[in-house]
């Protein structure tokens, strides 16, 4: 049996929850929606299934309910790797500690150092340290528009797109650039997404973030400069707007495959 957890800001013009669910039972697959809030999780009846998890909630119910079930079930992603994932300090410690490539980064809670980290590359991005699909996100130019701290900033790569690539299993199957005239190129903040080749490069530094994480499947966002692509960060509940593979049935193959080796 899949259990599925479904992704919270799914609506009925863009639900990715049903998209799978949908590719699942046209495959044959046996699956069942789980709501975390209805489920008790020391008695929750639940051993050696699958359970994915589409979206989470960003509160301490739905962490600690998928943790305990992750000890007697097979959890994709492991609610590990989507905090991990939704730390943008944790994942850039993670790509560091890997050797892939991110953008000077510095996680400071004392203003003189963030005066200083501006000081020294000019322009900063800002990011909010658990945002999410682009809120938040502030170029920084003047200590004055610093704001209150501690401050998750970035060194400002020059830009007019990004790219989004979907890794799954290990292996990016899809990618798209995103356009916009804004600082970030999210699709929910107005960025118009477009199917892009992977090359190797970009195939290589992408699996590589992934494994970083120790992620299943995630959605992992490059920007490229002089030197090539640099990872801005990696989303463990990506959605999958304009990619040109077929994301929905490359997932519920993935997890009929992952629900059957449990079995054998």
């Amino acid at each position: 049996m899949i259990h599925i957890v479904p992704k919270p800001t799914d609506t009925p013009d863009d639900d990715s929850t049903g998209a799978v669910i949908g590719e699942l039972k046209r495959a044959g697959a046996r699956c069942r929606v789980l709501d975390p809030g209805m489920v008790d999780p020391l008695d929750a009846g639940l051993e050696n299934d699958l359970i994915w998890v589409c979206g989470i909630r960003q509160d301490g119910h739905q962490f600690e309910t998928l943790n305990v079930l992750s000890l007697h079930n097979r959890v994709i992603n492991t609610p590990e790797s989507i905090v991990t994932c939704a730390s943008k300090a944790m994942t850039t410690a993670l790509l560091l500690k890997c050797g892939v490539r991110t953008p000077d980064t510095a996680y400071i809670k004392a203003e003189a150092q963030a005066r200083d980290f501006l000081r020294r590359h000019g322009k900063v991005v800002y990011k909010p340290l658990y945002g999410y699909d682009g809120n938040g996100i502030r170029l920084v130019t003047r200590p004055d528009d610093l704001g209150p701290g501690p401050w998750y900033l970035q060194e400002y790569v020059p830009n007019d797109r990004d790219f989004r690539i979907f890794v799954l299993g290990g292996e990016a199957v899809s990618a798209i650039s995103r356009r916009s005239d804004s600082l970030t190129h999210n699709i929910h903040q107005g960025g118009i997404g477009a199917p892009v080749a992977i090359d190797e490069d970009m195939r290589a530094i992408a699996e590589a973030a992934a494994a970083a994480i120790g992620i299943d499947y995630c959605g992992v966002d490059l920007l490229q400069d002089a030197e090539g692509y640099t990872v801005l960060e990696v989303n463990g509940t990506p959605n999958w707007h304009c990619m040109a593979a077929p994301i929905p049935e490359l997932l519920a193959r993935y997890l009929i495959q992952e629900e059957r080796g449990m079995r054998a």
